[in-house]
């Protein structure tokens, strides 16, 4: 091999190298679901100790829980 060759030899590696660093890695996020915050049959914050938790949602207490219920339901009719 000739003194050209051997060095094209050793710059096609690090040509590679370069080019995968340029490339930015690919990220996979997930969308977060938000916090609930706030009670949905009254809409008072929800404190973590406070909580009334039915049908995969947050309510500050039980009748806030069947507030929200009968107003649902009365919505659909």
């Amino acid at each position: 091999m000739t003194l050209d060759e051997i060095k094209q030899a050793q710059a096609a590696p690090t040509q590679e190298k370069a080019t995968a660093q340029a490339k930015p890695p690919v990220e996979q996020t997930k969308a977060k679901a938000e916090k609930q915050t706030n009670c949905l049959g009254c809409n008072k914050t929800i404190m973590k100790l406070q909580r009334y938790y039915r049908d995969g949602k947050f309510y500050c207490s039980k009748t806030c829980w069947r507030k929200y219920i009968t107003k649902s339901k009365e919505e659909k009719k």
